[in-house]
């Protein structure tokens, strides 16, 4: 079984099958915090959870923008292809979305399909996985290849992320492709805190206290955790090469 720690955030179960309800009958217990939006049809295998339940009448397309203004996390216990038409009208961006995950009728995979990093999606579709033993299905290249999410790095350390946002993607695209990145970290006690994964740093990360010790032409990016306020010719010169994070 995947190790799982509890998280935070509004969640919903929600089940339209005979089967998807059955799943998350079994599954409420686990999520005691979760809300369960199921199809009046099925309302009655519910019986016995704890859960606040709420059942609807009629197409499930009237819940969903409900579901994205009320929730943190959805659960989808229904097809995957399903779930993308359903949500696709709704969809606004990564740092509005919420957290949309897939579970299959069998219980076997929890598939994070919206808001993987920003949204937290991906960390729920383990948590869950873990719960059930299921296997999450995680297709985020910073996941797959075991490195730095850029977007998200330092989060739960209260970082916050200075930067435009093309730098993000850029940056994002340097780290998933193996090239050098130099990370600076300015704080007092430099230390990788901030290096959750069970894996060894890559080795295509490079370490450094200070940025005046990085030749910044040898690194395809910059990761620079500091507190200083940075001037203008450091932006421009790195332009979309730079991260800055605020710890």
């Amino acid at each position: 079984m995947i190790d799982s720690k509890p998280l935070d955030g509004k969640v919903v179960l929600v089940a339209i099958t005979k089967h998807g309800a059955a799943q998350a009958a079994s599954l409420a217990p686990l999520l005691p915090q979760a809300d369960i939006i199921t199809s009046m049809k099925f309302a009655d295998v519910f019986a016995g959870v704890g859960n606040t339940v709420k059942p609807y009448e009629g197409a499930l397309r009237t819940q969903i923008p409900l579901m994205f203004e009320a929730y943190d996390q959805i659960i989808y216990l229904v097809s995957l292809g399903a779930v993308v038409r359903l949500i696709a009208p709704h969809m606004k961006s990564k740092d509005e979305d919420p957290g949309v995950l897939v579970v299959d009728d069998a219980g076997q995979f929890v598939i994070p399909v919206l808001s993987g990093h920003v949204g937290g999606a991906n960390a729920w579709a383990e948590y869950v996985a873990g719960l059930i033993d299921a296997k999450p299905v995680l297709t985020t290249a910073s996941d797959v290849g075991k490195t730095i999410p850029v977007d998200i790095l330092g989060r739960e350390l209260g970082w916050k992320v200075e930067c435009p946002k093309i730098n993000i993607t850029r940056v994002s695209a340097h780290v998933v492709n193996e090239e050098p990145i130099a990370f600076v970290d300015e704080r007092e006690t430099p230390n990788q805190d901030w290096w959750t994964r069970a894996n060894e740093l890559p080795k295509t990360i490079h370490l450094f206290e200070t940025f005046e010790d990085v030749d910044v032409d040898k690194f395809a990016a910059v990761l620079w955790v500091t507190n200083k306020e940075l001037p203008s010719d450091i932006w421009d010169k790195l332009h979309e090469k730079l991260v800055v994070y605020r710890p």
